[in-house]
């Protein structure tokens, strides 16, 4: 099973930019997004029917231009599961789950804490997020959360840690939530398989930042650490430029 995740930052304008194209270079068997920021009615779904993906799963946010999550994959899943049943986050459309066989694969949208009310916001969900995971894990193990968790882990993921240690993102409450998150039972499999600095998943428009690889490495493919065998490759898919983000892949053995 092969699976991307990325936040396109905007569905309708990663298409404008080439994303289709893209999609059937890459030939994932699962595709998670965050950032949709569209209805489904907004845009054409069949471009992704055409290539494969005829089952599509998305999850938009209440309000319009904003947040959303999608799940798309050649098979058919067993199961979708929308939202983690509490409506102050739902709303927003952050969660999607989709259960095919033994392997659960999710696509989550974490809040940035782009102000106090929403780093608030954003902890609150957090903690939410981990309390939902533990129980799914509970009836479904072999689970993977992909998405943008908007948080930098260590200091190796962020271009500039000592300018960042007061921005959210890279806050030491934020770092720690992650690391409980990842010692509960997850592997982040991108470091499972490259341990190299430089390793970036998101940059700012501003100051030429990409070109300059002055970035943020805030995309995980999080997995069970009872799937830790069947981990195949982890890769960040830089060259992909349709957002402000880059795809990242996962592999798994059968």
């Amino acid at each position: 099973m092969k699976i991307v995740s990325y936040n396109i930052n905007g569905i309708r304008a990663a298409l404008g930019k080439g994303l289709a194209d893209w999609i059937k270079a890459t030939d994932a068997d699962v595709i998670c997004f965050q950032e949709i920021k569209a209805l489904e009615s907004q845009f054409d779904t069949e471009i992704f029917a055409e290539l494969g993906y005829e089952h599509q799963s998305w999850f938009s946010a209440e309000k319009k231009g904003y947040s959303g999550v999608a799940i798309l994959s050649k098979q058919q899943p067993d199961r979708v599961v929308q939202g983690i049943d509490q409506e102050i986050y739902d709303r927003e459309g952050r969660n999607l789950r989709a259960d095919f066989g033994d392997v659960s694969v999710m696509s989550m949208y974490l809040p940035s804490g782009t102000n106090t009310a929403r780093l608030d916001f954003k902890f609150a969900y957090m903690d939410e997020m981990q309390r939902y995971v533990n129980e799914v894990r509970k009836e479904r193990p072999h689970l993977i959360v992909c998405g943008d968790y908007n948080i930098c882990h260590k200091a190796i993921d962020i271009h500039d840690p000592v300018r960042n240690k007061k921005v959210s993102g890279f806050l030491p409450e934020e770092r720690e939530w992650l690391e409980n998150f990842i010692q509960s039972g997850f592997i982040d499999t991108f470091r499972h398989f490259n341990e190299e600095p430089h390793q970036y998943t998101w940059w700012s428009y501003r100051a030429n930042s990409r070109a300059n690889n002055k970035g943020w490495r805030l995309d995980y493919a999080m997995a069970d650490s009872r799937l830790e065998e069947r981990l195949k490759r982890a890769l960040i898919l830089s060259e992909a430029k349709h957002s402000d983000h880059c795809p990242i892949l996962l592999e798994l053995a059968d």
